[in-house]
């Protein structure tokens, strides 16, 4: 029997379908708000997971805070702005306002489970091994006394408390920013007493604790020892806020909506156009006022007022608030309390001298990362920005990352004389500011600059190297399915294709073509792009395995994706599932599909894995009668990714990869007993039961030397401008 992942799902098991709406109930979908909310419950349960080391406990309670910030931000501001509207019963079952109950009810229960873990697990289990969270009003006098000084000298000067009356509105108040609220009865002169008397005794200050102020402070020698800033400022407070005796502080926070509404339609500068959007996101609607527990009653029901916002907007925080700033902690140099480091390593065939561009023409290479480093990605495009022979260099950039090594080099590329072109993505979700940043950099240094397509986001994840070879040009080609972000590539799981076959470099340039010129592609070899033929091909390679299914041939689908919520990919499966065709999904966030109902999805399983690292690979198998098709690349089975974004997907035609991926690569995940979670029809998911030999599918890559950095046969397409197949 399998057991419960976390204590949310035990508890939605315990009180049955009845416990959530109805509808919702048998509803033929999950909903996708809910579904990420089990996710998201996934990932805490790493934290939960006492076998794991304490700072990776650390870590996984700070990506949980992350993931629930966004989530408020995107997917619950969404929900709030449509309330107004029509509310109609969507196919999961669910109305907005019913939408919203539940999810504060699930929010509640997690974020409870979260603070139990941090406060009565984590935090004295880390006191135990010498890193302490001390409480600044249990620290020994002469500890307070250098903290006291610590303010005076770092702190107190940065800080700006601001009163509420009338001369003094309530302030704008920062999302994401921690703030010390207190109600304070000042020590005034007799003309200002005068005045106040007319307006009351008391009045409501405000301080924003400042982001670029260290959250945690050393509390005497060392690093071990910490006290939170904020108290800190609460134990000096007298001394920038005029009160008679003490003061009732209490920390709380707010959550501004973030999704920026682009209308690009109306937009004659897209890049002029975001910029300003940007500017507008710092005053988003209030969409989450978090408290701390100890927040009187009457301070809790003013910042209601204040902020116009509603009671279920407001969440109780027992402990810090903030618990995003927790990697700060989780990034202390304690190996003792971390995993080993992964290693990384460079295939053998890899490490001759041998130019990069002879590899690939010796057969194509597949790179599994973070297992094969990612400067084999990253010394490809020095090596062609220094050689004298390659004249172009086309490549996408989604999210680039602050020290991005990749957009440097082709600076140098261009200031070598060559012709570079940067598709650069600047609708990237909080990403923006840095793609914009870097895109002006590359403009300046004359390279092509493509800030997206209006209406689309550039998801794919491409380069393009174009080469003088004798009297010939040849092309080569980067295909992945994650971001050049050396940064992510340490703790994203990915693949990498390397080639230089000669119908996915063409389908490749005429891809470049579309982003620059919209010219879209009238014939496609191989590759499969949205929003083009991506959901088109998708449909007819299911409907292919229906086919075979139905004439009692093989029929198999894997799909190793990060989210599926487009319903007609869902209804497709289902399709599959009644004709006969075996279906395995492992999916790491987002599902909208019920698996394991009888007479709809009896034949499909789903599963994700919650581990060390990020699961970001996509890779799709098709049985196909025995004559298997195995794809990579950067789209998921959402609505955004067949038709909002635009997406590369391309078929492994070598035999070596393609088994690879076939009977290693995607086994090793259907096999994990360790890191898996098996989704229920109800949306709930439970570990599976480890019948003999536990297996971590993370940790079996690390060990097998073999399947790492692969190299194929030789391509057989050579000529530049063939027509392929």
């Amino acid at each position: 029997m399998a057991k419960p992942v976390h204590q949310l799902a035990l508890i939605d098991r315990q009180q049955g379908p009845s416990a959530t709406v109805p509808a919702a109930a048998q509803a033929r979908f999950i909903n996708r708000d809910l579904s990420l909310l089990e996710f998201y419950g996934n990932v805490l349960d790493e934290a939960l997971d006492s076998s794991n080391p304490l700072l990776e406990r650390l870590k996984f309670l700070a990506i949980f805070a992350s993931n629930l910030d966004e989530f408020f931000m995107i997917r619950v501001s969404g929900l709030k702005e449509k309330l107004g509207t029509r509310s109609e019963v969507s196919p999961d079952g669910y109305s907005r306002p019913e939408l919203l109950t539940e999810i504060r009810k699930k929010v509640v229960r997690l974020s409870a489970i979260h603070a139990n873990c941090l406060n009565r697990e984590v935090i004295p289990a880390l006191a135990d091994c010498g890193i302490a969270l001390e409480s600044y009003s249990q620290l020994h006098p002469a500890e307070r006394s250098e903290l006291d000084k610590y303010f005076d000298d770092h702190i107190a000067a940065v800080l700006t408390p601001q009163a509420v009356d009338p001369t003094h509105p309530f302030p704008y108040i920062s999302g994401g920013t921690l703030n010390i609220g207190l109600s304070i009865r000042p020590r005034l002169t007799k003309r200002v007493a005068r005045a106040f008397a007319k307006i009351g005794d008391e009045f409501f200050v405000r301080i924003e604790i400042p982001e670029f102020l260290q959250r945690f402070v050393p509390a005497g020698e060392g690093d071990s020892r910490f006290v939170l800033i904020e108290e800190i400022v609460i134990a000096n407070i007298s001394k920038i806020v005029p009160i008679e005796g003490t003061a009732d502080c209490s920390v709380f926070r707010i959550t501004r909506d973030g999704d920026l509404e682009l209308r690009e339609s109306e937009t004659e500068d897209l890049l002029e156009t975001m910029e300003e959007n940007l500017k507008e996101r710092r005053f988003g609607d209030v969409i989450r006022l978090e408290v701390s527990q100890f927040m009187p009653r009457s301070t809790v029901d003013y910042l209601v007022r204040s902020l116009n916002i509603e009671p279920d907007d407001i969440y109780e925080v027992e402990g810090p608030l903030k618990s995003v700033d927790l990697w700060k902690i989780a990034n202390l140099n304690r190996p003792d309390l971390k995993e080993a480091p992964i290693r990384s390593q460079i295939p053998d065939r890899l490490k001759s001298d041998e130019s990069i561009f002879d590899i690939i023409k010796q057969g194509d290479v597949l790179l599994h990362h973070p297992f094969n480093p990612y400067s084999t990605v990253t010394e490809m495009i020095r090596e062609a920005a220094d050689d004298p022979d390659v004249l172009a260099i086309k490549m996408c950039l989604y999210r680039i990352g602050e020290d991005s090594p990749i957009a440097p080099l082709l600076i140098r590329a261009s200031e070598n004389g060559k012709q570079v072109t940067a598709l650069v993505e600047i609708k990237a979700r909080f990403d923006e500011a840095k793609n914009i940043e870097w895109g002006r950099r590359l403009e300046e240094a004359g390279v092509h600059v493509v800030y997206g397509l209006l209406g689309l986001k550039t998801h794919a994840k491409t380069t393009l190297i174009v080469r003088r070879e004798g009297d010939r040009l040849k092309r080569y080609v980067h295909l992945a399915t994650g971001n050049y972000n050396p940064a992510t590539s340490t703790v994203y799981t990915d693949l990498g294709l390397l080639t230089c076959a000669e119908s996915i470099a063409e389908d490749v340039s005429n891809l470049f073509n579309y982003l620059t010129v919209y010219h879209e592609p009238k014939h496609i070899n191989k590759a499969l792009i949205a929003p083009i033929n991506l959901r088109q091909r998708m449909f007819e390679m299911i409907d292919r395995e229906i086919d075979h299914a139905k004439l009692g041939r093989k029929a198999r689908i894997i799909a190793k994706i990060n989210r599926l919520a487009d319903q007609d990919i869902v209804n497709r499966l289902y399709e599959a599932s009644q004709a006969g065709v075996e279906i395995d999904l492992i999916v790491r966030g987002v599902c909208t599909l019920r698996p394991g109902i009888p007479g709809l999805s009896d034949r499909i399983r789903v599963r994700s894995i919650v581990g060390r690292l990020l699961e970001h690979s996509r890779v799709y198998f098709f049985e196909n009668g025995g004559d298997h098709q195995v794809y990579i690349g950067s789209s998921d089975w959402m609505p955004r990714n067949l038709d909002r974004r635009v997406e590369v997907v391309v078929p492994v035609d070598d035999p070596q990869l393609r088994d690879f991926l076939k009977e290693e690569y995607l086994p090793s995940y259907l096999r994990d007993n360790v890191k898996a979670r098996v989704l229920q029809p109800d949306g709930t998911y439970l570990k599976p039961e480890a019948a003999g030999e536990k297996f971590d599918a993370q940790l079996s890559f690390q060990s097998k030397n073999n399947t790492l950095g692969h190299i194929g046969r030789a391509p057989l397409e050579t000529n530049f401008g063939g027509t392929g197949t």
